[in-house]
């Protein structure tokens, strides 16, 4: 198992540094620069201050020596100062945010798991049933609705209508003088709608992958021996169907990570909820070249960590591949 682990650890640190060239590039090549932002507004910008302005970011330099002085810092955990006129590190911006994308994306997958795995068995052990059928609408419901329109209709009708929830923000203006239990409370009650929205869609995609495994998995001879050795249904269905149907689910678990950055952009913008999904958009349309280079390394290590927990994940559900 240690040798699977070190061999899969050997091929990242290449793979990062292929999507760091690639990304550098392409950020590169979009049309603007951070300089063009800053001055094109302003009618008092001369050229001289723009190549003034061109010469502190280092932009004036050949795109390779850019990308060199920038992998010189990422190599001593710097990602350098942000381009904005507050000129803050980029590490002090994203440490800000990340938390609550992270804590929000997290709570959105545990749901999905806990309510669409039971949902996807229960479907395949029982196929063609009301429980099914409904199940099947749902998730046709879920993947044709879009998810901006789903969290506005959720914030007329909690927010406006029934004034049950808050319709935007992390926290109350009075959040700081409200006792400790208050506080759990009014966070929770902010986080619910975004959750939601962030979770429906992995919900329904989820099941009706869940669904359509068991069914696949139930179907084989090694099934049809368990039953015929007169073991209990139960055991037959979450012990033996269930480890298998498992190993596709595990590799959408890991391409998933990614989107715990690129996928939280919508809600976070809606909810106006500061995280780093609404961050790199206001990055990438200031041309904030180091910060938005910190998120997507930030998000190239956690497509990798991703897919080192499901090959991990795929070791611990089938012996075959840790032994091979």
């Amino acid at each position: 198992m240690w040798l699977y682990l070190l061999k899969r650890l050997s091929f990242m640190l290449p793979m990062l540094l292929g999507i760091t060239i690639v990304s550098f590039t392409v950020i590169h090549l979009a049309p603007g620069t951070p300089t063009d932002m800053q001055t094109t507004l302003n009618p008092k910008a001369s050229l001289e201050a723009q190549k003034r302005l061109r010469e502190l970011y280092g932009l004036d330099k050949p795109l390779y020596v850019q990308y060199w002085d920038w992998l010189s810092r990422m190599a001593v955990l710097d990602f350098g100062l942000s381009f904005s006129p507050d000129r803050r590190p980029v590490w002090d911006k994203i440490k800000e945010r990340i938390g609550i994308t992270v804590g929000i994306n997290l709570l959105a997958m545990l749901i999905i798991l806990s309510v669409a795995i039971p949902i996807g068995v229960i479907a395949a052990c029982r196929p063609h049933s009301w429980f099914d059928r409904a199940t099947t609408l749902f998730v046709f419901f879920g993947f044709a609705m879009p998810t901006f329109w789903l969290a506005l209709l959720l914030m007329i009708f909690f927010g406006v209508y029934l004034d049950w929830l808050p319709i935007s923000g992390l926290t109350s203006l009075n959040f700081a003088q409200f006792p400790f239990w208050q506080k759990v409370q009014d966070l929770a009650a902010h986080l619910m709608l975004p959750v939601l929205v962030s979770a429906f869609g992995g919900l329904a995609g989820m099941s009706r992958y869940m669904r359509g495994n068991m069914l696949e998995v139930i179907r084989q001879d090694f099934i049809t021996t368990a039953r015929a050795k007169g073991l209990p249904e139960r055991t037959v269905i979450f012990k033996h169907a269930l480890r298998n149907a498992l190993l596709p689910v595990i590799t959408i678990l890991g391409l998933s990570v990614p989107g715990l950055i690129g996928g939280s952009v919508i809600f976070e913008s809606i909810f106006a909820i500061p995280g780093m999904g609404q961050l790199f958009y206001g990055a990438v349309m200031a041309r904030d070249y180091p910060l938005v280079m910190g998120e997507l390394v930030i998000g190239a290590v956690l497509t990798l960590m991703g897919n080192l927990l499901a090959d991990v994940g795929y070791a611990l559900v089938d012996p075959r591949i840790r032994t091979g």
